[in-house]
């Protein structure tokens, strides 16, 4: 299947193999690390209350006023399981915590949406049971489960906090049920709910997008484990652009795959990388967050981590934000990604636990 090269310089060979199930030829796409950085880094920005440090965290979203900031946080380490505090926080332009919710109903916050209505939405990718840990004897009896078994669910909230919906069932449930490790969650304007799933990459791993009514009734999912046209392999960030697109970051296959919202393959792009966070803003400028390459996933040491930036219509990558760290084996950068309507970029660490606010230079 061929795909545009956007001016990137691809060898005809890589781009007839795109999604013919040869991800190490897909990998032979040139790396796109030397576009220009107009942007300087802003570390501290948002306040956390005296005595709460940041935890790992990929989810990050804009209000509807364009300017506050959303964030997913997991309770000061990577995990919200037995925690006191709320996992999702709402910022103001000037960094200042305004409000936060969600104290027990969240687990593993792992993605969040604001919706056209100001409601925010956030992906639980795991179950609050027990962890045995890794030093136990063999023949220690398991800990006591909890009373409740909850996650790996989409939950829907209003902006100051109300339940108003949570989708999937409680503690996860594999095909034909749902969710089992939900990544991420994208509201249409018209109300229509899609939801990528699966975060695992064994050779069982569920990977697919599901389609749901705003009652939360299921329309359709598409998508299985795999690297071929319309598979995937942690399908981790959407967004969609100002034709309805839906674009999905089919990360562990290093690339964007772009879909009708019935689930039409309609392109697939390699030049933003690994893809583990995706923003379209308004005039469709597209951002994506690579926090894997050279690292969780070192076979790919020729691409960098750290947001691309460029056209969601014509594909081209205009600007770069690299990683600073140069060499390491976990995730490092933003993971998340968001944009306010002023162009300021923010980006959701999971590795380094922060959140990194990006402000164009004059």
């Amino acid at each position: 299947m061929m795909r545009r090269s956007h001016g990137l310089g691809w060898t005809l060979t890589v781009l007839l193999a795109v999604g013919t199930g040869a991800p190490d030829l897909a990998a032979q796409a040139a790396p796109v690390n030397d576009r220009p950085n107009p942007y300087r880094t802003v570390e501290g920005w948002a306040k956390l209350p005296a005595g709460r440090v940041w935890g790992s965290t990929s989810a990050v979203a804009i209000d509807k006023d364009g300017e506050s900031v959303w964030v997913g946080e997991r309770c000061g380490q990577n995990s919200c399981v037995g925690s006191d505090l709320d996992p999702v926080l709402l910022f103001d332009k000037h960094g200042t915590l305004v409000r936060s919710f969600g104290k027990g109903m969240v687990n593993w916050p792992h993605g969040i949406h604001v919706d056209f209505e100001g409601n925010v939405w956030i992906v639980d990718g795991r179950d609050n049971k027990p962890v045995v840990p890794r030093n136990a004897p063999a023949d220690a009896p398991p800990p006591p489960m909890p009373a409740r078994v909850f996650g790996h669910q989409v939950l829907k909230f209003s902006p100051t906090g109300e339940l108003l919906m949570r989708l999937g069932t409680d503690g996860g449930a594999r095909e034909p049920g749902f969710f089992y490790q939900p990544n991420a969650v994208y509201v249409a304007p018209n109300g229509d709910i899609f939801v990528a799933e699966g975060h695992a990459s064994g050779a069982d791993a569920n990977a697919r997008v599901l389609k749901f009514d705003k009652s939360g009734k299921l329309l359709a999912s598409w998508g299985k484990k795999g690297t071929g046209p319309g598979e995937f392999d942690q399908p981790h960030a959407l967004a969609m652009d100002s034709q309805g697109r839906l674009f999905v970051g089919d990360r562990t296959n290093n690339r964007i795959q772009i879909f009708s919202q019935d689930g039409r393959l309609l392109d697939t792009w390699l030049q933003f990388s690994r893809a583990s966070g995706i923003f379209i803003d308004k005039q469709d400028n597209i951002y994506v967050a690579d926090s894997e390459s050279g690292s969780i996933a070192p076979t790919r040491p020729e691409w960098q981590r750290g947001i691309r930036i460029g056209s969601a219509r014509t594909g081209a990558v205009t600007a770069f934000i690299p990683d600073p760290v140069k060499e390491t084996r976990n995730t490092s950068a933003a993971e998340g990604v968001a944009v306010d309507a002023k162009g300021v970029i923010y980006g959701a660490e999971v590795g380094p636990r922060a959140l990194k606010r990006y402000e164009k230079q004059p």
